[in-house]
């Protein structure tokens, strides 16, 4: 019996040393899996050339064990792949070589015809989408065999995703022909997964249910989950981002699971303090791929991908729990749930084998996460629709009852209404009545506020607020600003010897005369302050100013002031300043020059009128 196991070990360990037969060009050939005809070789720690391989002898080379199939899992380090096609036929024969997993990191392909080294190609989704001899989600090379010829392919492999290479030598018509109903499969799918997204959406925002929006967000990370693993993410979304297109398959990923847990928990409500340990132990998995997802931003691929897919297997099985559990406590909704969880883990767990050697890659295992997929979302989304009725239908019967009741207080509301509607009447005339009192009494006061009580005139609060506001005015509308600064004359010499009475008395004729000549509705005469009157004319020119200030003085000259028995003549200097402001704020600069102008009239003999002149701050003239 032990000499039956030897020979049977050595037959075994000598058959996976063989080299492969080459693969042989027929007339009729349309499409040849490469699988049967590779070897390969693991290069080791130390990076090697071409030439170095082609050194090597056929005993270094490893049949490919498998049939249908070229999968040796995660591997470290590169290897290289041989493949000899022959060609006996008189022609020569122009076809396709399809790598069929886009997601391998660096592919070099060299041909060697006769011992010499002839075209080659390097692919990878590590280099743009745009750089591959044919623009397609998988790697393609066009390949030429000559007639009666034999041609040599030789591939290094190297790449942190599942050391994948599902080789076929197509004729071009038949890839072509067959990549059509591939499209329309693929079309189909992404079709029902934005239907649905869409659907989903719009539900939300019309019900705002809030499992409706993890729902959508579930049902957008699977689908960009499977186009960056199947290429056509990088074919279609992002075919210059190199980088972010391995990251995005770990991304994707794990927001699937991290969505699909908080989902499952709304849906399938399992709360603390319902099912506590399954509701921890799902916020565990969904708190772990949240995290995962955002160090895939940082962590490379290869370190972050097999604690991905493990912690997506336990999640898949983990939903397919709580679906059952409930299922068991009679929840309606579980049903939906756990036979759409059936086929989506389906998908999941032939798509994991795959990628850990235990599945071939064929089309089943590469397409059964887009199948379970689309048939879970579809069966969710049924699911999503019937609770939403039921619930509609729970809130129609509790409206009804609510509109009974209703209709009940209404009839008593009914009779309290008038007399609410008579009080609430009276209350309002009453609100008015004081509310037109409180207006009248402000504007007295505000009146009484900005008013100088003894002249009668705006005060110099009032003429602050005034004035900015006519600066900020004429500025806007680029008019004339005219300002006058009004003194009277040895007012102190008059007010110590007459008295402070007749000083008032003194202030109020002046004010007389000023208020006889301001007239127009815009214009503002205020008393600044001691003996200082100023009067602010908008959209005044200077000359229009000018004459108004000395029909002010002449009236004032020419007005006989009493003091008992005796006629007083009293006089007052005005300065004058007119300008079109540059700013918004130039007040100061306007009462700064009117008061420079004021200055020269008093220095210049009082009783007179100054006008600073605008072609110099510095020169001005008398009227």
């Amino acid at each position: 019996m032990m000499r039956w196991l030897i020979l049977a070990f050595l037959y075994l360990a000598f058959s996976m040393q063989v080299v492969a037969d080459p693969l042989i060009l027929s007339p009729f050939t349309q499409k040849e899996s490469l699988a049967p005809h590779t070897d390969y070789w693991a290069e080791g720690s130390d990076e090697i050339t071409l030439q170095e391989v082609l050194q090597l002898q056929d005993s270094a080379w490893t049949s490919n064990p498998r049939e249908d199939d070229i999968n040796l899992g995660y591997q470290d380090n590169a290897y290289w792949f041989r493949v000899t096609v022959e060609n006996p036929q008189l022609i020569t024969m122009n076809n396709l070589l399809e790598i069929a997993y886009p997601v391998l990191d660096h592919v070099d392909i060299y041909r060697v015809s006769a011992g010499q080294v002839g075209q080659s190609w390097s692919l990878g989704d590590k280099q743009p989408f745009y750089a591959r001899p044919v623009q397609h989600r998988n790697f393609l090379v066009p390949m030429s065999f000559p007639p009666q010829g034999e041609v040599t392919l030789y591939l290094r492999v190297d790449t942190a995703s599942s050391l994948q290479l599902p080789m076929t030598l197509w004729e071009r018509e038949a890839f072509f022909a067959l990549e059509q109903p591939r499209l329309l499969l693929e079309g189909i799918y992404y079709g029902i997964i934005l239907v649905m997204v869409l659907y989903n959406l719009f539900v939300f925002l019309a019900v705002g249910e809030r499992s409706f929006l993890y729902y959508v967000g579930y049902i957008t990370a699977m689908p960009l989950f499977l186009a960056s693993l199947h290429g056509m993410a990088f074919q279609y979304l992002w075919p210059e981002a190199t980088w972010w297109n391995d990251q995005a398959i770990i991304f994707f990923l794990n927001l699937t699971v991290a969505f699909g847990g908080i989902f499952a928990m709304r849906f399938l409500t399992v709360l603390p303090h319902v099912h506590p340990r399954l509701a921890w132990a799902t916020v565990v998995v969904v708190a772990l791929s949240g995290l995962f997802a955002l160090a895939a931003l940082i962590v490379p691929y290869s370190v972050m991908i097999l604690p991905t897919i493990v912690l997506a297997a336990i999640g898949c099985t983990g939903m397919l729990v709580l679906g059952t559990v409930r299922w068991l406590k009679k929840d309606i909704a579980a049903r939906y749930f756990g036979v759409a969880w059936f086929f989506m883990l389906f998908g999941g767990i032939l798509l994991a084998l795959n990628k850990f050697t235990v599945l071939p890659h064929n089309l089943f295992t590469e397409n059964a996460t887009q199948v379970g997929s689309a048939l879970g979302v579809i069966l969710l989304s049924i699911a999503l629709a019937d609770r939403l009725n039921k619930e509609k239908r729970r809130a129609f019967e509790a409206q009804e009852q609510l509109y009974r009741e209703e209709r009940k207080a209404r009839l008593a509301q009914e009779k309290s209404l008038q007399v609410q509607q008579e009080a609430n009447a009276l209350l309002e005339e009453r609100v008015q009545e004081r509310t037109r009192d409180l207006e009248n009494l402000n504007e007295q006061l505000m009146e009484l506020s900005a008013t100088d009580a003894l002249t009668g005139l705006k005060n110099r609060g009032h003429f602050d607020r005034a004035f900015q506001s006519a600066c900020v005015r004429a500025y806007r509308f680029g008019q004339p600003l005219s300002l006058m600064i009004v003194d009277i004359d040895h007012f102190k010499q008059f007010n110590d010897t007459y008295g402070h009475l007749v000083g008032d008395d003194c202030l109020q004729m002046v004010a007389q005369g000023i208020r006889q000549f301001v007239t127009r509705p815009q214009d503002l005469a205020a008393r600044y302050g001691g003996e200082e009157f100023v009067v602010v004319l908008p959209d005044t020119p200077e000359d229009g100013a000018v004459r108004v200030a000395e029909k002010i003085r002449e009236s004032i000259e020419t007005t006989d002031f009493q003091v008992s028995d005796d006629l007083i003549r009293l006089t007052v200097s005005v300065g004058v300043c007119t300008l079109v402001p540059n700013r918004a704020d130039a007040a100061k600069q306007i009462f700064r020059q009117a008061d420079e102008a004021l200055y020269e009239a008093k220095g210049s003999g009082r009783n007179k009128v100054s006008v600073f002149d605008a072609n110099g701050s510095a020169q001005l003239h008398l009227v």
